[in-house]
């Protein structure tokens, strides 16, 4: 008699679905996909033993599967404009009787890919320094050298500036207005803090506050928060800036001349070749944080957050990664980017005992204790770095994470890409001339803008 006849009828119907690609005995198999904005689907083809195929978008599970080899495909996708790239492209994933096999694929934005170009937002301006916005303002605030700060609103230059300081200033070369910043809580309190040299040169570190009038400072609302002596006309550094701990940052260069001849960037003494820390929301004109790292140390200003500077001419926190990048401009030979978490005070950076990565008019020098630029370069390719921002926003994600800079020399956009304290990445995005770049400026919703000598102000956008 056959033997099939003494089966039981359930383990007949076992047996022949152990032979399909989905037999209930069989294994599993399960794909993770990642990468993708939330919105994109994944292109994946899966097929393996007795004609299985199939296609995956997301993070699936196969159950039941005939046992054997499976073949994974994945293939780039697109989404608003960006390319992702999947990885690995191709492989086999065994999968077993009774067993769960398991196989990824992660995504990730081809930035190969990515052409940039600059968008004039609004021209005319006289010396435009920076721009910037409040939190949650869709408007920008363009500052001139000359002495005002100019709005746009939807496009258009407001006829009448925001503020204008131009008969308190100093101007011409490296003096002038150079920054404004917004309080975090600009919208409910009112206050903002501007950074200029004054008639006789010195620096000056203002706050204000609006008018009952949104596009329209208070004038003679000015207290002074800190007055700092310039003994020359350049190397004033300019930019003030609040960090993500709500306390407000300000680059002071070494107090000019060339090489340092006051000794500044290594007397923790002195305010000049500094990055200042200050606490702006109570008691006027400031309070030092009891967190700064010099503290209680004789000999040693406590305002003092790092040293070693020559001319900090523009610095950025990235928000996401916590760190804090400082373009400190070079004297004959080296400009640098300086790269360290945000919340590392003390720091010596060094100058003027080295200038970037070489020691400065000397064949050797004593690097013990100095905390080295990320990254730096010669003459041959530019003369002054204006450094910018990492780009955090949302128009072009191939950009995220991505600190891009220039030079006003040269007037090329170049970008690194730091990952771990290392620079994984560096390019040349090939941008048409505008002239000389001054500064990067940022809105509130993380986009990035650069200003020229020109008079011009653009975005930076995808091609």
């Amino acid at each position: 008699m056959p033997l099939a006849r003494f089966i039981p009828p359930i383990a007949l119907l076992l047996l022949a679905c152990s032979q399909s690609p989905l037999s209930a005995s069989g294994g599993a198999l399960d794909i993770t996909v990642s990468g993708l904005p939330s919105a994109a689907a994944g292109a994946l083809t899966v097929s393996g033993p007795n004609g299985f195929a199939r296609t995956v978008a997301a993070t699936a599970q196969f159950a039941g599967l005939a046992t054997g080899v499976y073949v994974i495909t994945a293939a780039s996708v697109t989404n608003a404009g960006a390319m992702y790239d999947p990885s690995p492209v191709t492989q086999n994933v065994t999968v077993n009787n009774s067993g769960t096999a398991a196989a990824t694929v992660a995504y990730s934005l081809n930035a190969s890919a990515l052409a940039l170009r600059l968008e004039n937002v609004a021209a005319g301006f006289d010396s435009p320094l920076y721009v910037t916005a409040p939190a949650g303002d869709a408007r920008l605030f363009v500052v001139e050298q000359t002495g005002r700060i100019r709005i746009v609103a939807s496009g258009t230059v407001l006829p009448v500036p925001f503020l204008d300081l131009s008969t308190r200033i100093s101007t011409g070369g490296e003096r002038g207005l150079l920054s404004v910043a917004f309080h975090p809580q600009y919208a409910s309190n009112g206050f903002f803090f501007v950074n200029f040299t004054d008639v006789a040169g010195n620096t000056r570190v203002e706050r204000f506050h609006v008018s009952g009038n949104a596009n329209v400072a208070d004038p003679v609302s000015s207290t002074l928060i800190i007055g700092i002596a310039q003994p020359f006309a350049n190397h004033n550094g300019g930019l003030v800036m609040f960090g993500t701990d709500g306390m407000l940052y300000i680059g002071m260069g070494d107090g000019g001349s060339g090489g340092d001849p006051n000794g500044n960037g290594q007397n923790r003494n002195a305010l000049l070749g500094k990055m200042l820390r200050i606490d702006v929301n109570g008691a006027l004109p400031y309070r030092v944080p009891p967190d700064n790292p010099f503290v209680g140390q004789l000999g040693t200003r406590p305002e003092i957050w790092a040293y070693g500077l020559r001319n900090p001419w523009r610095f950025a926190f990235d928000r996401v990664s916590g760190q804090l990048y400082i373009a400190d401009v070079g004297q004959g030979a080296r400009e640098e980017i300086d790269v360290a978490a945000a919340s590392a005070g003390g720091l010596n950076y060094g100058w003027n005992v080295m200038e970037g990565m070489a020691c400065y008019a000397a064949a050797s020098c004593a690097r013990a204790g100095l905390t080295l630029p990320l990254f730096d370069y010669d003459h041959s390719q530019g003369c002054s770095i204006t450094g910018g921002f990492v780009y955090r926003g949302t128009r072009i994600p191939e950009l995220a994470g991505v600190y891009l800079y220039s030079d006003y020399c040269s007037g090329w956009l170049h970008s690194i890409h730091v990952v771990g304290g290392t620079v994984t990445e560096q390019r040349d995005w090939h941008i048409a001339s505008v002239g000389s770049i001054t500064s990067f400026g940022e809105d509130a919703t993380g986009e990035l803008y650069m200003t020229s000598s020109s008079g011009g102000v653009y975005r930076i956008v995808r091609q």
